[in-house]
């Protein structure tokens, strides 16, 4: 009886269909592994490169000399940076235009810094919605499983004369480690979800404060030309 509630041998025993979804759960939860290491590693370089980055900002050298510096060797982790370069290069195209106005020189700064802003919301959250459809539909793919196993155990009670709980455990049992692999694919991906979620919403926020510090530099700049 022992060996046959065992979890590998309920798996082998189980229905091709509560197999299928037990195999595909598990592919996701794979798969869910993959990004959560992915996104961890992503967002940790990113954090390290922001504060970096912001240290050398605010270190007081020059702008010009800290733009070939980055340009020199860029950081594809730093969003500041990024940030800094697509500003600074835009402001210094404008500027260098006779007829520039100081106005426009800082709408075309502030739109570049803002598609900036968008490819690094892209790149902190890049595949965080799979990690969200795993979370949220694991679960019912699991129940499906289940309920799949159990209508199946049940069929099974038609051709037996005596119903006992030996003859129907093993039946429920295999239904219910499809729920349980669905939780085991499921867990995992939430807490990383809104874990990375929350990091890159805070690095977001960040970026989004030092693009309006710079921009102030900027328009004290070009209104003292």
């Amino acid at each position: 009886m022992e060996d046959k509630l065992s979890i590998w041998s309920l798996v082998l025993n189980a229905s091709f269909v509560v197999q299928l979804v037990m195999l595909l759960l598990l592919a996701a939860s794979f798969l869910s592994w993959v990004v959560i290491f992915q996104r961890r590693k992503v967002i940790s370089g990113a954090q390290k490169a922001f504060k970096q980055f912001e240290d050398r900002f605010w270190s007081g050298a020059d702008l010009g000399q800290l733009y070939r510096e980055v340009n020199a060797e860029p950081d594809p982790d730093s969003g500041a940076e990024n940030l800094f370069r697509a500003g600074l290069k835009e402001f210094t195209r404008l500027t260098q235009q006779s007829s520039a106005d100081p106005d426009m020189v800082m709408n075309g700064v502030q739109r570049a810094m803002r598609v900036a802003m968008s490819r690094e919301e892209e790149r902190l959250q890049a595949h965080l919605p799979f990690l969200a459809t795993v979370g949220s539909t694991s679960p019912y793919v699991g129940l499906f499983g289940t309920v799949w196993g159990i209508m199946n155990a049940f069929r099974g009670l038609a051709n037996v004369h005596q119903a006992t709980l030996a003859s129907v455990a093993p039946g429920i049992s295999e239904a219910l480690v499809a729920t349980a692999i669905g939780l085991f694919a499921a867990i995992p991906a939430v807490v990383a979800y809104n874990r990375f979620s929350a990091q890159s919403e805070a690095l977001l926020a960040n970026y989004e404060t030092f693009a309006e510090e710079f921009s102030s530099i900027l328009y004290r700049r070009v209104h003292a030309r």
